[in-house]
């Protein structure tokens, strides 16, 4: 095994560690951060409270002990059979094959992995989709052209196609195929309903699930009452569902599923339910998809960070931001400025602990970059200042850059260490 020298300012933390890099003896526990390719908790950052950056323990670096040819082969073919497609598919038949009293939970996890990718449940909330996995019945057409709905027939169930493709003759003269992932057959309703048209098989071997009228009807509606909507101004802005954890009802709460941004950002600061305790994870994860610009959180949260019962948890969400996501400020000047600002406010509020946590996870996540900076003449001044030095007993940093100069055109930022 490599020795990691224990002075952490002669190293550098990156997010892929040398692979031969495998144990750093200390005497002392300190900070561990995970790395920006996965998320981590405050409790990652919360352990270097009482710990300088000198004191770091980086024991929790994964090893790469050095394995024989014999165990890289059979790493490879467990590694292959495990994202063989078919097996996978395998596994899934053979819980589709049993009746619907004899499924056990893990065969409804085995189902519900497996449906949610089809455009038939795409819509349907977790719980839903658990319900129908529960009562689904699996039935099997072996030959092309066979009908399996006259037109005018009254129905009873709905069906999911999930190999092969089916056509629907209309009696206009009309026709359509549905193939994997799509559905027929009744609505959510207790009313009796009747085929319009003709379904036929189109291909030899088509499989479907089928769900009976009463139990498809149950199960939406039933969802449909365990979830709660909040409206302001007589629009549905949130929708939450009821969810538990558990069979023995111990863990259960509501869980966000849909809400307009403003409402989504407003949550991160409001109290989470037991059943949804990674949400500001998520919402963090996945806010690119629906905010133009992440400066529309930060600028809430400077706002709210104003009013004191708001400080802590506006504090632990830009925590959990930087330490898990800091490309997001490193590659964006506006996230610096923002940054820099909410640096700012925890110096005058006094939050050093937290203001300790936000200087150690910068310092841990920043990459290594080489900035070219050209003066006209050898007098031409700088435009930036430094910090720090042998006599200061640290390294040296820089402390400011003039706005719109050449430096910070370059690249240099407040705080990069030289």
């Amino acid at each position: 095994y490599l020795q990691l020298p224990a002075d952490l300012t002669k190293m550098h933390l990156t997010d892929n560690p040398h692979p031969q890099v495998a144990h750093v003896p200390s005497s002392q526990s300190g900070c561990s951060i995970a790395s920006d390719s996965g998320s981590s908790s405050l409790s990652d950052i919360y352990q270097a409270t009482e710990s300088e950056m000198g004191d770091v323990d980086l024991t929790g670096l994964p090893e790469a002990p050095v394995d024989s040819e014999d165990e890289e082969e059979e790493e490879d073919e467990d590694i292959d059979r495990t994202s063989d497609p078919l097996l996978g598919r395998d596994v899934v038949r053979e819980c589709l094959e049993k009746e619907p009293a004899d499924k056990t939970d893990d065969d409804i996890e085995q189902l519900l992995e497996f449906m949610h990718q089809l455009p038939a449940f795409a819509n349907m909330t977790m719980s839903v989709r658990r319900e129908l996995c529960s009562v689904m019945i699996f039935e099997v057409v072996e030959q092309a052209g066979a009908i399996i709905l006259e037109d005018g027939q009254e129905l009873d169930s709905w069906y999911v196609i999930l190999n092969g493709t089916v056509e629907i003759s209309y009696p206009d003269g009309k026709s359509e195929s549905l193939c994997m992932g799509n559905s027929f057959g009744i609505t959510p309703s207790l009313d009796k309903q009747y085929m319009n048209g003709v379904v036929r098989t189109k291909v030899d071997d088509c499989q479907f699930v089928c769900i009976a009228q009463q139990d498809y009807w149950r199960i939406l509606n039933h969802v449909e009452k365990n979830t709660h909507k909040v409206e302001e101004e007589g629009e549905i802005v949130m929708v939450k569902e009821h969810r538990e954890l558990d069979r023995s009802g111990t863990r259960k709460g509501h869980i966000v599923i849909k809400a307009t941004p403003e409402r989504l950002i407003m949550h991160l600061i409001e109290e989470h339910s037991i059943v949804d305790p990674t949400y500001i994870e998520d919402f963090l994860l996945t806010y690119r998809t629906f905010l133009t610009s992440p400066l529309e959180v930060g600028n809430k949260l400077l706002e709210w960070f104003t009013v004191d019962s708001l400080r802590d948890k506006v504090t632990r969400v830009v925590l959990l931001w930087v330490n898990n996501h800091f490309n997001d400020f490193e590659g964006d000047p506006a996230m610096t400025r923002f940054l820099e600002e909410f640096e700012k406010n925890l110096e005058d509020t006094k939050m050093k602990g937290h203001l300790r946590l936000l200087n150690i996870a910068c310092a841990a996540k920043a990459k290594w970059r080489q900035i070219t900076l050209q003066k006209p003449s050898r007098d031409s001044p700088l435009f930036f200042s430094l910090l720090g030095g042998s006599d200061k007993g640290f390294g040296i940093f820089v402390e400011t850059v003039e706005m719109g100069s050449k430096a910070a055109e370059a690249g240099l930022k407040r705080g990069d260490q030289v």
